[in-house]
């Protein structure tokens, strides 16, 4: 199959393009970036010199429909509305990592994220992209909204209690995201002496993928006061999420083993790791895989859950091509199967 990368000069178009590049069922056949159109793509990035050898195109429907299967979209939020609206209309399975369709409310949308919806008519054929949540739905769809990188890495570590009925009372998510979470654009809060040998939270107030965690959590039978906190830390790749979640009755540490054994058994992308240990944003690097842990305070009711993910890969262009092989009916670890880097 032909895939399209739109929005291919950022880092997660990139990191899709280095993925892609060893997928067995799928070649790139089209890289567009409006900014660096007919500028090769290895002198963008030069680690993808050995895979690609050709330019950044420019987005025309037609052609691009002509050339491609499916499609990626690598655009910022409030781009990818009129290009899945162009893609919809001629037919073709579309992937945005965009948060345009993350949400289901147009008016929610337009408060976290300042302008209004391009395409509410579109929202009810967006399938929220967690496979390991939403793989029924997923395969099915013609459109998947990829989920945030700290909205996976959260509810990737609660979606068990959810699912069991067990949120009812506070969650405190403190997570620690690496710069690449905000992307290529040169701003102060990235430039290197603001973030190296410190770390530093932000959004504080709220920050745009609570809404995002609030609603999967409602969605999948929670009732919790969701708490998000994230973080700035000095490191390229890699999201740590550290949440604690108050159990009502108290913590059942055999109990809550078994609850999330049972819950992904057989899932290859979702180790729970043994009891005891912890997970390292190290560990997952460069892979698809999310490691979740359990901490269990001595004679508190207070349950600690943690996960690990590369916010590029599982946090973004690996979980859109997991995505894209259940859409596409290929092998759901086609291109993924490869463990993290390290050290």
């Amino acid at each position: 199959m032909k895939a399209g990368v739109i929005g291919a000069s950022g880092y997660t178009g990139a990191e899709l393009l280095r993925i892609l590049s060893t997928h067995p069922g799928i070649e790139v056949s089209m890289a567009t970036a409006r900014q660096y159109a007919g500028e090769k793509i290895a002198s963008l990035y030069p680690s993808l010199a050995g895979a690609y050898d050709g330019a950044f195109d420019v987005f025309e429907p037609e052609a691009a429909a002509d050339s491609c299967d499916v499609f990626f979209l690598g655009l910022p939020h409030g781009e990818s509305f009129k290009v899945v609206k162009e893609l919809a209309a001629l037919g073709k399975p579309v992937v945005d990592l965009s948060a345009d369709f993350r949400l289901q409310s147009p008016d929610e949308y337009e408060k976290w994220y300042d302008t209004a919806h391009g395409a509410p008519d579109l929202l009810s054929d967006a399938v929220y992209g967690i496979p390991e949540i939403y793989r029924d739905a997923v395969a099915s769809a013609r459109l998947t909204a990829n989920p945030g990188c700290y909205p996976t890495a959260a509810l990737l570590g609660l979606y068990p209690l959810a699912a069991a009925g067990m949120l009812r009372g506070p969650v405190v998510v403190d997570a620690k995201s690496g710069v690449s979470g905000a992307g290529r654009s040169l701003t102060l809060a990235t430039h290197y002496p603001q973030i190296a040998d410190g770390m530093q939270p932000y959004s504080v107030a709220g920050h745009r993928h609570l809404p995002e965690i609030r609603d999967q959590l409602e969605k999948l039978g929670g009732e919790a006061d969701v708490v998000f906190t994230p973080h700035l830390a000095p490191m390229n790749r890699g999201i740590l999420c550290t949440t604690y979640v108050r159990l009502q009755g108290g913590v059942d540490p055999a109990g809550l083993r078994e609850l999330y054994e049972n819950a992904y058994n057989g899932e290859r992308f979702v180790q729970l790791l043994p009891e005891g240990a912890c997970p390292q944003t190290k560990a997952v690097q460069g892979s698809n895989d999310c490691h979740v842990a359990l901490g269990f305070p001595d004679g508190g009711s207070t349950l600690v859950v943690m996960s690990a993910i590369d916010n590029l890969v599982k946090g973004a262009a690996g979980q859109a091509i997991q995505n894209m092989n259940l859409m596409c009916g290929l092998e759901e670890t086609a291109g993924l199967a490869g463990p993290g880097l390290f050290p």
